[in-house]
């Protein structure tokens, strides 16, 4: 699928401002997206929605299906009286510019539980109606997801240490484990009734504003989620349940070692028996949530890196042959044109790039990655096409301030003269770059509209703890930055019609 020319941003909920310890579903995306469309853009990005896992990773989540409950509008539940008045006092502020997870989590956590209470015990015979309808229409994944998220709060995520009975989803284990477990079920439940009833309002908003909003779905799952637990077949685990081999990268950019995610990995000709169903119908639930959607470490499903569980590193793997057009084939005849943005950043294999091509979805073009040398030259923005998306950074990269400050003389000599530009404002010479870009796409993170330096940065790949926890405050956004940004989106062809 095609895109027309647009701009956007990109800006995880998380990040937002708001006054309960991180961003959520609340005023202040609103508020967001009401900027967007002053600033003349047409694109929200943001990161996988679902509940974070190690080190609060997005892309580490307990179910493929499930929203994030951290990011619900816990203030929307008090007006429905499901909060007491003065519940909301007391949270934990923290830093306005970072999310402090230890603290905010178990908070959030707490309310939620509360509003779940009070909504089982008084709520009116429409909502119950609602959440019925909501159950009954997301039954191919919740009830796994609910019970799931009760058991690992009783006996611990890693499920293949669970008695064998739960390991092995015995009937009458599982029938046991729902009634003892019964109301923790129903706060999960409750929770993502309440998240995904939000982002549907939130969606329809930012969609009556002209503002698509870009998802992003991870190519693999935790092993601790809701997903392996529930259909183990589909992926390489061993007779408990324990993976095989896991998913990582080899050395590359970012790390000398490699990346070893752990992540299990897919049984794909398990996949490729029943019709790709399971995919199909992730990325059926993802699209019923968002306009676009970026499929991650696309390069996967072409060749993978794939590492021996026991390995502790990335080191020792070998690449693997993935599943091919013939993933994607299946998902389109049963979901249609799809709105795909590929991931096909790093080291990729003549199958990756056929695949890549023959899907016919646009990857990406980073442009910090331009001013390296003869093998970074794709990257230079004369070197684009338009069937492309590009961007100054992604959540991985530093900010493009942090990129300039640790740039090699080389690079930045090379970004001074290509630039045209002295660097005391690369961060808007990079955002001018890619909106000037022929590519249809641009998205820009919010990093680099505000120029802040790297200790801004969303994620460090390879690092376990303190990523994720960034945060603006709109005491940082002045009348320039939209005004200026609306100014590059309307000279470069990006503006609404």
């Amino acid at each position: 699928m095609r895109f027309p020319r647009a701009s956007g941003v990109l800006l995880h909920p998380t990040s937002l401002p708001g006054p309960h310890g991180s961003g959520d579903l609340g005023p202040a995306a609103y508020h967001f997206v009401d900027w967007l469309r002053g600033a003349g853009q047409r694109l929200w990005q943001v990161l996988p929605l679902g509940v974070v896992g190690a080190g609060h990773s997005p892309y580490m989540s307990a179910s493929a299906f499930a929203g994030n409950p951290l990011l619900v509008d816990l203030a929307e539940l008090q007006q429905r009286g499901w909060l007491a008045a003065d519940a909301l006092d007391g949270a934990p502020a923290g830093d306005a510019q970072r999310v402090d997870f230890e603290h905010v989590g178990p908070w959030r956590q707490q309310r939620l539980a509360e509003a779940a209470q009070a909504f089982a015990d008084h709520a009116s015979a429409a909502d119950r109606a609602a959440y019925a309808d909501f159950c009954a229409a997301q039954a191919d994944w919740l009830p796994d997801f609910a019970l799931y998220m009760a058991l690992a709060e009783h006996y611990g995520g890693d499920w293949c240490r669970w008695e064998a009975p739960l390991r092995h989803r015995t009937p009458d284990a599982l029938a046991a484990a729902r009634s003892a477990l019964a109301p923790r079920i129903g706060y999960w439940q409750f929770g993502q009734w309440s998240f995904f009833r939000q982002w549907a309002a939130l969606r329809a908003y930012a969609n009556a504003q002209g503002v698509q909003l870009v998802g992003d779905v991870p190519i693999f799952v935790a092993q601790a989620s809701a997903d392996v637990w529930a259909h183990p077949g589909l992926f390489e685990l061993d007779a408990l349940g324990c993976p095989t081999v896991v998913a990582g990268v080899p050395p590359d950019y970012f790390s000398a070692e490699g990346q070893r995610w752990g992540n299990p990995l897919y049984r794909w000709p398990a996949h490729a028996a029943d019709g790709y169903a399971w995919w199909t119908q992730r990325l059926r639930r993802t699209l019923a949530q968002v306009d676009i959607v970026r499929i991650d470490h696309f390069r996967g499903f072409a060749d993978y890196w794939e590492i021996p569980a026991a390995q502790p590193t990335a080191l020792h793997g070998r690449w693997r042959e993935g599943p091919g057009l013939a993933l994607f084939d299946a998902m389109a005849a049963a979901l249609g044109p799809l709105p795909v943005i590929a991931e096909d950043l790093g080291e990729l294999s003549d199958a990756a790039r056929a695949l890549r091509e023959a899907s016919g979805f646009p990857g990406m073009a980073i442009l910090q990655f331009a001013f390296g040398g003869d093998a970074s030259a794709a990257y230079l923005p004369h070197n684009h096409h338009h069937h492309c998306v590009v961007y100054s950074g992604t959540h991985d990269n530093d900010t493009s301030v942090g990129w300039w400050a640790a740039a090699s003389d080389h690079e930045r000599h090379h970004a001074r003269a290509y630039l045209g530009t002295d660097g005391h404002d690369i961060a808007w010479a990079m955002l001018r770059a890619a909106a000037a870009s022929v590519a249809n796409t641009a998205i820009h993170p919010m990093q680099d509209i505000l120029a802040l330096p790297g200790d801004c940065r969303m994620n460090r790949p390879g690092a376990a703890t303190g990523c994720w926890t960034w945060r603006f405050d709109w005491s940082q956004v002045h009348g320039w930055h939209g005004h200026r940004l609306a100014e590059l989106t309307r000279l470069y062809g990006r503006a609404p019609g």
